[in-house]
């Protein structure tokens, strides 16, 4: 039975959990490990299906992949060392990440490849990444600018000019990657996102310049420089953590800790937002690991939570954030708006949509546009009747937002395709059982 059934509130709890690695890092570090020169090593890789089917693909271009338990090791062919047979087809499952990075790493290949995903991947825009890859001198053929997508490569990759202006870190990434490899220059104006590629290439010593203002990051990057092997231990996910943290805000009288958690400034807009909002969030045990940022989330209970008028320059840093952002705006005092939100719904499914209609049904009152939303809490929000939440394109985000709503706002919950966290977070109900005992 693919659906979970939720009809008793969360108990007060103290407790401390480590949550799975961080899924951005984790796909980053399997596609560049595919072109380091040997044996790359990673610790603690998120083994969840959009990791996996990373791994799949370079196995497919003919790199070798060992994995024990919580280790492990990649044979890098060095750039452009990917073996190019005749009709290869790879298969991304549900990742946008994967699918347009690993594009980035095919402008050289020497037969055309096939990529493909699953129902929901397939809906999504691939034209904001065949545009500028283009331009690298490779040739596409897509369904209307959506996978299926069949690439091939040019023998002599051109450096571009690349303006990324929508905040989207895959496709600043994809551009970054496909510079590997390219003879000159690429030169990328992008609008601030997550800097997870940047502070990996500066690790492996990539030749990548980086200036910044208050809006755009300024990137210079020369290919064809050998990548070293490298290992790395990846810290745990700030997006996965999210759900831990909205449920102990509204749970009563509770308290958590999460352990060595990725807390990239780039990545912490829900922690901003949530203190704005009157959370309790400390980060503690602060520490450096290879340019990222990990530290232990402390987490209290809210007593009293207030309304938002939500700073649109922290949008990029909460982007996978905003469905259990919305749960905390249902209990807060008063009318939260949250603007210049349609990247929401370039998402796994259409999120701005499906956050107004989870609130809807929870009983509270929403006014949205395609671009955002205005949520009118209720801090005596007690649900009492039934809710089905199901058809939503398998989006792991929204099964476990409804999780965490079930368990602190009541009602009798009905939530289908459970396997949807498989995608990113396998264990999230393991976890949650532990801190339900």
């Amino acid at each position: 039975m693919n659906k979970t059934l939720i009809n008793k509130k969360i108990k007060p709890f103290n407790k401390q959990i480590i949550i799975e690695s961080d899924k951005s890092i984790s796909i980053r570090w399997v596609l560049l490990a595919s072109q380091a020169n040997g044996k790359s090593v990673a610790r603690n890789l998120l083994q969840s299906e959009d990791v996996l089917n990373a791994i799949r693909c370079i196995q497919k271009l003919g790199v070798k992949v060992k994995i024990f338990n919580n280790r492990c090791e990649i044979f890098g062919l060095g750039l452009n060392g990917f073996k190019y047979k005749k009709n290869i087809i790879l298969n991304a499952g549900n990742s946008g990440t994967l699918a347009r990075l690993i594009l980035g790493l095919l402008v050289h290949a020497e037969n055309k490849i096939k990529l493909i995903g699953d129902k929901s991947l397939s809906k999504r825009d691939f034209l904001r990444v065949i545009r500028p890859l283009k331009k690298f001198g490779a040739k596409f053929k897509t369904n209307n600018g959506k996978l299926p997508i069949t690439i091939l490569g040019t023998k002599n990759p051109k450096p571009i000019k690349y303006l990324e202006n929508r905040g989207s870190a895959q496709c600043k990434s994809s551009v970054m990657f496909a510079a590997l490899n390219t003879d000159g220059q690429t030169k990328i104006t992008a609008k601030k996102s997550r800097n997870h590629s940047e502070l990996l290439f500066k690790y492996l010593n990539i030749p990548i310049k980086i200036s910044k203002n208050k809006n755009f990051d300024y990137l210079k990057i020369n290919g064809k420089k050998i990548i070293r092997p490298f290992n790395y231990k990846i810290p745990s996910d700030i997006s996965s953590s999210a759900f831990f943290i909205v449920l102990t805000i509204l749970s009563t009288n509770s308290k958590l800790r999460i352990k060595s958690v990725n807390v990239n400034p780039s990545r912490i807009g829900i922690i901003k937002i949530l203190k704005l909002m009157g959370a309790e969030i400390k980060l503690k045990k602060i520490k450096n690991y290879n340019g990222e940022k990990i530290a232990d989330i402390h987490i209290k209970s809210s007593k009293s939570l207030k309304a938002i008028n939500c700073p649109s320059s922290l949008n990029t840093s909460a982007i996978d954030e905003f469905l259990i952002i919305f749960l905390v705006a249902a209990k807060a005092k008063g009318i939260s708006t949250f603007k210049n939100l349609s990247e929401l719904n370039q998402k796994e499914s259409p999120r701005l949509k499906w956050g107004s209609k989870i609130l809807n049904l929870m009983g509270i009152k929403t006014k949205t546009t395609k671009n955002s939303i205005q949520i009118y809490g209720n801090p005596n929000l007690q649900i009492s009747k039934k809710i089905i939440i199901k058809n939503y394109l398998r989006d792991h985000r929204v099964f476990m937002t409804c999780v965490i709503a079930a368990l602190v706002f009541g009602g009798s919950w009905v939530i289908y395709d459970r396997d949807s966290i498989n995608t990113s977070f396998p264990s999230f109900l393991k976890i949650l059982n532990n801190i339900k005992k």
